[in-house]
């Protein structure tokens, strides 16, 4: 019997994890949030957000320094989102000249699109 309370204490010892986070803890710019998020705050996630896509080749290199041309709050099926939109002129293709970005309103990251949809 001693040998089993043994087994199982050393065995929940080795399967747990401490809490480590306290009152005040800081997540980055990648962590949760605890609240909407103002319109200022959204174009800077997605200016940010934008640049990144560029780099990484997932849309025009050109977006890279564009500056948004405002955001605002829409409801999609329900749901309130901030879609923040860019323009570029030197993309030639005029059906991709408008970017979308779409955070929620907490200001995580959903979506990029031409559409605005």
């Amino acid at each position: 019997m001693r040998n089993v309370s043994t087994v199982l204490l050393v065995s929940s010892l080795l399967f747990t994890s401490p809490v480590m986070a306290g009152a005040g803890h800081d997540h980055g710019s990648g962590g949760h949030s605890h609240g909407p998020v103002s319109s200022e705050a959204v174009i800077k996630k997605a200016t940010e957000k934008a640049k990144s896509l560029a780099e990484s080749g997932k849309i025009d290199k050109s977006w890279a320094g564009i500056k948004a041309v405002g955001a605002t709050q829409k409801t999609f099926a329900s749901e309130s989102e901030w879609v923040v939109t860019f323009k570029n002129e030197k993309v030639s293709d005029v059906t991709k000249q408008t970017l979308y970005l779409f955070f929620t309103l907490d200001g995580s990251y959903i979506a990029t699109n031409f559409t605005g949809k």
